[in-house]
């Protein structure tokens, strides 16, 4: 590993939010951004995941349910670096999510391990033992593989980033298949999977839809479905903690989507003997709808599954969306390698991989 000092003397600062990307103390802001999709596209080798610096900011300015934090590492005005940290607000949290990122032609030279100590040093404050993280790998890569603790999936264990995370103490827990879908193709298989799959369900489930913001008539049922995201997804071995949700979250969230400026489209199923939401599906895009649209939440609550609702909710959403933003070419997710349920879905609907993602986990010594 080069020694730092041959790159000139590096520092780690705190990153200012700003009050917009265009105020003068938003600099290192948006380079962070840059640096983070300049990560994804050499990791993941696509740009599907490509986020704009106002849609980052507009999440980071509400931290009422999320502590984030970000640090910088700095070679006089110049940004090699920097990592991002999430915390849940909950009284209950339990663990500290980041995302270290290195621009690609500085990697290498010692500065993972200067900002991965900011983490460790974050999260020590703060009580917490557990660090979680993501690494993204291309669908091709050769060579060995590395299974994670469920055994399902793999990623390629000759990758930069899987080496950096072994020898840095942390544990392999999970696996996510990155799939795109091609929003400009032939959407009867689409239709026809709807049709079959609403009869299947039956007159006890009803798909309803909407953009954002949440209609008053659904938004507690709404609150309800994305609180069992935290506790009704497979996690393998990672630490999840539980969310907390009611209206007023939801109307935060909605708040908060809005000022990112990403329009929302839910498809949702609505399980007409309780009035609540039993399934649904976010797709999200930026003000440029030329590129890839997000799929963000999708969910069954477990006990609706088998009534063929991960079905519905994902094809009526697709259908509405081809209607909503017929410029976007791709709809991009992620999920689990052991959810074979809603990967069988994706793979039906014409789902293909993109790149895959481990979630790594690393148990500090307070």
């Amino acid at each position: 590993m080069t020694d730092l000092a041959e790159t000139g003397v590096v520092t780690v600062q705190r990153i200012v939010v700003p009050e917009t990307t265009e105020a003068a103390d938003a600099r290192v802001f948006v380079e962070m951004v840059r640096i983070a999709n300049a990560v994804c596209l050499e990791d993941a080798g696509h740009d599907y995941l490509r986020e704009e610096p106002d849609e980052m900011l507009g999440f980071w300015q509400d931290q009422t349910d999320w502590t984030q934090l970000g640090f910088a590492a700095m070679r006089g005005d110049e940004v090699l670096g920097a990592v991002k940290l999430m915390i849940s607000n909950e009284a209950d949290a339990s663990t500290v999510e980041f995302d270290l990122m290195v621009d690609p032609p500085h990697r290498g030279r010692g500065l993972e391990e200067l900002l991965l100590a900011e983490v460790e040093r974050a999260a020590r404050e703060r009580g917490f033992a557990t660090i979680q993280t993501w690494t993204l790998h291309r669908p091709d890569a050769a060579g060995p593989r590395l299974q994670p603790s469920t055994s399902w999936g793999a990623i390629p264990a000759e990758d930069a980033q899987t080496k950096f995370q072994l020898a840095n103490g942390f544990t392999l827990e999970q696996v996510e298949r990155n799939s795109v879908f091609d929003l400009t193709g032939d959407f009867s298989l689409v239709e026809r999977m709807l049709a079959e799959a609403v009869a299947i369900a039956g007159d006890d489930y009803r798909p309803i839809q909407w953009t954002s913001p949440t209609p008053p008539e659904y938004i507690d049922g709404y609150a309800y479905a994305l609180s069992r995201m935290s506790t009704d997804v497979p996690a393998g071995g990672l630490v999840i903690d539980e969310q907390h949700w009611d209206a007023a979250r939801v109307e935060r969230r909605d708040a908060r989507l809005k000022a990112q400026g990403l329009t929302v489209s839910v498809a949702a199923v609505l399980h007409v003997p309780t009035g609540r939401v039993a399934a649904y599906n976010e797709l999200v895009i930026g003000d440029d709808r030329s590129g890839a649209t997000q799929q963000y939440g999708t969910l069954v609550v477990k006990e609706h599954r088998g009534h063929r609702l991960g079905t519905i909710v994902k094809c009526a959403n697709l259908l509405r969306w081809r209607e909503l933003v017929p410029e976007s070419p791709r709809v991009s997710t992620f999920n689990a390698e052991e959810n074979r349920h809603m990967l069988d879905i994706n793979e039906a609907i014409g789902f293909v991989p993109a790149s895959y993602a481990g979630a790594w986990k690393k148990v500090l010594e307070l």
